[in-house]
């Protein structure tokens, strides 16, 4: 015959029997032999908030961050780039005339190359940096062919290059006029045409 537990030995002392359908309160954080807390349980479906982040990022293959946007050009460096290559193209130009007294074409293509080149890498991609681009290499053709027929007379003067070029730049521009033909002014389209499309690619 089986004796009945006295109460405090080997089961719950007298008077703190649980309530029937009741469990054992566990200790803090809810398992026996632990007493870290747990993490509160968000509602079934809803997922934890995240910070708020202005700029979100797409996730990359290989789980990499994507890489940071480009910076865009400035347009204001790139014009002032643009006009002082124009400047020296239109010396280096210049100085091809007066070595061989001929117009070439590819050099005049070599100027608009030069200074939409550098507008475009420069600039960024602006429409209007291949504009100006443009202009100025009008421009450094039509100074660089005045500086080379003014190597070529004072070459063949026997008088100095700065005399024809600053002295008498009116007479310069007269004799410039005088001696252009039609291929003068073809010189003036391809090199406006090579200006453009080359700061139109060097801006991609």
């Amino acid at each position: 015959m089986t004796q009945p537990t006295p109460p405090g030995q080997g089961g719950q002392p007298y008077g703190q029997q649980q309530p029937y359908g009741q469990q054992p309160q566990q200790p803090y954080g809810g398992q026996p032999g632990y007493g870290y807390p747990q993490q509160p349980q968000q509602p079934y479906g809803q997922q934890p908030q995240q910070p708020y982040n202005p700029f979100p990022q797409q996730p990359q293959p290989g789980g990499f961050p994507p890489p940071p946007p480009a910076a865009r050009g400035n347009v204001g460096l790139g014009v002032a780039v643009a006009f002082v290559a124009a400047l020296v193209a239109a010396g280096i130009y210049g100085a091809i005339i007066g070595a061989t007294e001929h117009e070439i074409g590819w050099a005049a293509v070599g100027v608009g190359f030069i200074v939409g080149l550098v507008a475009g890498k420069v600039g960024g991609p602006n429409p209007a940096l291949g504009a100006l681009a443009a202009v100025f290499s009008l421009g450094a053709v039509y100074l660089g062919q005045l500086v080379g027929a003014a190597m070529v007379i004072a070459d063949k003067a026997n008088i100095d290059f700065t005399e024809v070029f600053f002295d008498n730049f009116d007479l310069l521009q007269e004799a410039w006029k005088h001696e252009a033909d039609a291929m003068t002014y073809v010189f003036f389209v391809i090199a406006a045409i090579a200006a453009f499309g080359s700061a139109k690619r060097a801006a991609q």
